[in-house]
């Protein structure tokens, strides 16, 4: 786990949990080492927690566009 100060204080990242993303994997991020509360998500491409997620698994960074795809796709979503 690495620490790195987030828009809350100080926050946890999971260097073993990570979900691939276009420009670089999303790491999942935790409010404290014991991983008791899941935070969101860390950017590896430019470094921030800067990120939005859908209801539908999709993740995106808001300052690179860094994207994860969605967990699961449907045609009838479109």
């Amino acid at each position: 786990m690495e620490e790195h100060e987030g828009p809350d204080g100080t926050l946890y990242v999971a260097l073993d949990e990570a979900e691939r993303g276009q420009k670089g994997p999303f790491l999942v991020a935790y409010a404290s080492p014991a991983r008791e509360e899941r935070w969101g998500y860390y950017c590896t491409n430019c470094g921030t927690f800067d990120n939005a997620m859908d209801s539908m698994g999709r993740v995106r960074c808001n300052v690179c566009s860094n994207y994860k795809k969605p967990d699961e796709w449907d045609a009838a979503h479109e």
